[in-house]
């Protein structure tokens, strides 16, 4: 181990909105977490978790899911155990997508979305995506290992306009270093 960062080791991915407006069609947004293997850190991910799934090995699971935003604080939450992540995982990129059941949704049309990433009490980022008000899904970071093994963070919303399904196929292809 170089020097003495232990890098991030487990962070929570927290969302919430507010609920629509009486007589309208519920909003469902779902936070997406895919996994990429260094050998294929950019093309297909290894597994998905979202709100039916959970990783292979229990160290990426949603806490907590909401269809409708009518939760109190934070909707969905999803725990991310980076430190117990198999060594063969080089990226992880966690994104939100909203569900299109209804009709064609865009963030711009959610009422107060926002996402909070944070490692214990350590905000790591926060957003409101006020940036991607046109787009249907959003990654909204990027955990990458270093080659001492070590998970560091690269946050930032960058939007999609994409199906949930479409999305999660090209979710960690954008935005390569």
């Amino acid at each position: 181990m170089t020097g003495f960062s232990k890098g991030i080791r487990k962070v929570e991915v927290a969302l919430k909105w507010d609920p629509s407006p009486a007589g309208r069609p519920p909003t469902d947004l779902d936070i997406v977490a895919a996994t990429f293997v260094s050998g294929d850190a950019y093309g297909t991910p290894a597994y998905l978790v979202h709100f039916d799934s959970r990783s292979p090995d229990g160290t990426i699971y949603l806490n907590r899911d909401s269809t409708d935003g009518k939760g109190f604080g934070w909707d969905e939450i999803m725990t991310l155990e980076l430190d117990r992540l198999d060594g063969r995982y080089a990226r992880v990129v966690v994104g939100v997508v909203i569900q299109q059941r209804t009709g064609d949704k865009r963030f711009g049309e959610v009422l107060n979305p926002a996402v909070r990433i944070r490692e214990g009490y350590t905000v790591l980022a926060e957003d409101d995506f006020g940036t991607v008000p046109g787009a249907t899904a959003a990654t909204i970071a990027e955990f990458a290992r270093d080659d001492s093994g070590n998970w560091s963070i690269r946050p930032g919303v960058h939007g999609f306009d994409e199906d949930p399904a479409t999305y999660t196929r090209v979710m960690g292809r954008a935005h390569q270093p």
